[in-house]
């Protein structure tokens, strides 16, 4: 057992560990999926709901929430926990990714290269920060690292990350090497403001960029590591398919500290949660889960179709059968495809709802597996069980 700082690691298979990440609103059990609490609500979901589902930990946009309500607002209503009711363990983002999205849409707007107007909505990105147009009101508005922590400051997150900016992987070598050097330095100013300012326990993480060049990362990799931050996170624009950002965050970890965190941003694929994990990632947060719901599609243990089931498809309409027959969610237990087929095509909410239960009882099954596989030491036989379409809610020995 590695007991050192928040982190304690209970058991390992190959670089695969299992622990507990101990923060000032409770323990997060890892490897661990963190649902996004975007706008500080998992939508659809009450908190108390995504606790019942078994998560320790959501995740709050601090580019959003800094937009509106404004992190003065929540702080006067408590703070972000006390706000949104979930009183676990909340990680915030920097912003940065946010940027990116503004400059380059999401990320397979960026492999399609669909740029629109969104040029426009960057002023500038500079070494104090970036100045932007608010999406709210048009505004001008302005982020640098010292914003980007006060903000998470008076969010009130158990764990903060640093400001970064996230570079598209088309990107230049020697502007993405120009960034990168830049996000080191925005780093160095966070953890000096972090040491002056941030709330008791709050964690600081650093992130790991470099876009998709080898040297770049492993150069990232070693900055971070030595930077004293409280944990790593991986982050940027990761490639243009699977093999390419397993091979991306691989460069990402060497060198990560063994007795700190490891974080995977945007991540949530069921094949690449396993990998992640396999390859020592502690953490992950994506969107996949609640945004495939709120278009209609469930996970399911079918890797032929990428673990979807689109719900709005014909061949749905008069099925009498659950999504997944073995699932206790209440999508599972009390409707049908038929039913959902329905709500979902005329575009009730009540539909986005029962999915995205549906959707994250799947991945918290899928997480406690990993959990147990690995305390078990069966992780790759899990793993390999439910890449061969096992279900997770079926222990894989």
């Amino acid at each position: 057992m590695t007991a050192a700082g928040p982190l304690e690691i209970g058991a390992r298979a190959g670089s695969a560990r299992a622990g507990v990440l101990r923060l000032p609103h409770g323990e997060v059990r890892t490897p661990a999926f963190i649902p996004l609490a975007s706008t500080a609500t998992v939508k659809t979901l009450d908190a108390s709901e995504v606790e019942a589902l078994g998560y320790d930990m959501v995740l709050g946009n601090t580019f959003h929430l800094f937009l509106q309500p404004g992190a003065d607002v929540i702080a006067r209503l408590g703070g972000l926990h006390e706000f949104m009711g979930w009183r676990r363990p909340i990680i915030t983002d920097s912003g940065g990714f946010q940027v990116f999205s503004m400059g380059h849409g999401s990320v397979a707007d960026e492999i399609k290269r669909r740029r629109g107007d969104r040029e426009s909505r960057i002023l500038s990105i500079d070494e104090e920060g970036v100045r932007f147009r608010s999406y709210v009101d048009g505004s001008e508005r302005f982020m640098g690292p010292e914003t980007s922590m006060e903000v998470q400051a008076k969010l009130g997150s158990d764990v903060a990350l640093a400001f970064d900016e996230c570079t598209p992987f088309h990107s230049t070598r020697d502007y993405t090497a120009r960034s990168m050097e830049r996000t080191h330095r925005w780093l160095d100013r966070c953890l000096s403001w972090s040491a002056a300012h941030a709330p008791e326990g709050q964690l600081l993480f650093g992130i790991v960029q470099g876009g998709v060049y080898e040297d770049l990362r492993r150069e990232a990799a070693g900055r971070v590591a030595a930077s004293g931050a409280d944990g790593v996170a991986v982050g940027g624009s990761l490639g243009q398919e699977k093999a390419q950002m397993r091979e991306v965050v691989g460069w990402s970890l060497e060198g990560a500290p063994d007795d700190k965190p490891r974080h995977l941003l945007g991540i949530g694929d069921v094949d690449d949660l396993l990998a992640g994990v396999a390859m020592g990632i502690d953490a992950f947060d994506c969107a996949t889960p609640t945004r495939l719901a709120r278009h209609g599609t469930a996970l399911v243990a079918d890797p032929d179709q990428r673990w979807r089931l689109d719900l709005q498809k014909s061949a749905h309409a008069e099925s009498r059968d659950p999504i997944a027959a073995d699932c206790p969610c209440p999508a599972c237990r009390d409707h049908t495809r038929g039913y959902l087929h329905y709500l979902a095509r005329i575009g009730e909410l009540t539909a986005a709802r029962l999915i995205t239960l549906h959707n994250l009882t799947f991945t918290a099954a899928l997480m406690h597996g990993v959990r147990e596989s690995i305390l078990s030491g069966t992780f790759e036989a899990y793993s390999r069980g439910i890449l061969e379409g096992g279900s997770p809610y079926q222990p894989h020995a």
